[in-house]
């Protein structure tokens, strides 16, 4: 192998050495329980304090509004499920959720578990470039609508929302809105209060963090159910002894991200070159908006091909990449975000995500762009779907 270039930064990012080295000294010295009163256990809830106020500030939130998660699917559970139980339990009445048809399975999943414990929701449909309608949001609350989420940016094709004028809408009818922001956090400049979100979550290995740590935004005066009953910790909110390495890596990697969102203009740059390079592949199109569009996300459907064999073929040419979602990754279901925007099954299938981010390089691109027409002549060659 050549080279190697890794083009699925969406699904998981390596962890930086900057995060690494802010986990070592709580894996050595700082091994302390938060909890406990004694040095070691300040400490650590030193260390935790700390951690809470950085991610904090990233977001332009308070340091009381910042709960640490396991992941970002837990986050989402979390904001769903608690503001659901919380709003029905107060008013039996209250049993309605809004979201999206091209959400993240974190949350629709937690949304088809709601109906089964007699909740209703409303899934919005999108346009072609997966964008949610105001208006649409709008019509579907109702006197029992309780929450409305929507994806701050779309894991598989990269549409940014229009979260602000979203948020606005719903809190226009008195209802909550949460947005899932693991794509988004660390990759565009976002400010809680500026948006008007009543909850965020992230999750940080999707910003050089190691897998196993996230965050959940509750705005100070929103009353949601716990997901986890046990010890008090995160101010009784989410029971569980704190992983306090991984807290600390959190706010490495969000402060470093922040730092870096300068640079994103030119892994927009890379992104438009990618695009623009692999277009000029016959029957080929781009999948999510051209303009409101996650700075390194490129997702585009080659016709007459399967995606995975694409994808096989990629990776013996030192190429990562994804089909979509990593954790659809070992579906053979067209991706119900490509259906949702209007491509038929066939063309779903050969969809190829590349995601590019800090660490790649003019040289990357123009690696890609050398071996990817080649893999998809070879593959139309063999397929019998070929019209042309």
């Amino acid at each position: 192998m050549e080279r190697y270039v890794y083009a699925d930064n969406a699904a998981t990012t390596p962890v930086s050495e900057s995060v690494r080295r802010a986990m070592l000294p709580y894996f050595e010295e700082g091994w302390g329980n938060p909890s406990s009163l004694h040095r070691k256990g300040r400490e650590a809830k030193a260390a935790i304090d700390n951690a809470r106020s950085r991610v904090a500030a990233a977001i332009g939130a308070e340091a009381r509004e910042i709960f640490f998660t396991s992941c970002g699917s837990e986050a989402d559970n979390w904001a769903i499920k608690g503001a659901a139980f919380a709003a029905r339990r107060k008013n039996p009445e209250k049993n309605h959720i809004i979201t999206t048809v091209i959400e993240h399975p974190a949350v629709l999943e937690t949304c088809r578990g709601l109906e089964k414990d007699g909740f209703s929701v409303t899934y919005l449909p999108v346009d072609g470039d997966g964008i949610v309608s105001v208006e649409d949001l709008t019509a579907a609350i109702t006197p029992s609508t309780i929450l409305a989420e929507v994806i701050f940016a779309n894991n598989e094709i990269g549409t940014i929302e229009p979260i602000k004028e979203l948020a606005a809408a719903a809190h226009e009818k008195g209802i909550l809105f949460f947005t899932d922001a693991v794509q988004a956090v660390g990759a565009v400049d976002i400010n809680v209060k500026e948006l008007g979100v009543d909850m965020l979550s992230m999750s940080g290995h999707k910003m050089h963090a190691p897998k196993g740590i996230g965050a959940l935004y509750i705005r100070r005066g929103v009353v949601i159910d716990r997901l986890i009953s046990g010890g008090g910790q995160e101010r009784g909110q989410r029971a569980g002894t704190e992983n306090v390495a991984f807290a600390a890596a959190l706010a490495q990697a969000i402060d470093d991200a922040t730092a870096s969102l300068s640079d994103m203009e030119r892994v927009a740059a890379m992104r438009d070159r990618l695009i623009d390079g692999l277009l000029k592949i016959p029957h080929t199109r781009l999948n999510g908006s051209r303009d409101k569009r996650l700075p390194g996300n490129v997702n585009v459907a080659f016709e007459f091909i399967e995606g995975e064999s694409l994808l096989l073929l990629l990776d013996m040419a030192g190429i990562a990449g994804s089909t979509g979602s990593a954790c659809s990754s070992a579906s053979l279901e067209p991706s119900h975000v490509l259906l949702s925007i209007g491509l038929p099954a066939e063309k779903a299938h050969g969809s190829l995500r590349l995601t590019v981010s800090h660490d790649n390089t003019d040289e990357d691109i123009d690696y890609i762009l050398e071996q990817v027409p080649k893999a998809v002549a070879r593959l139309r060659e063999m397929s019998p779907l070929t019209e042309f």
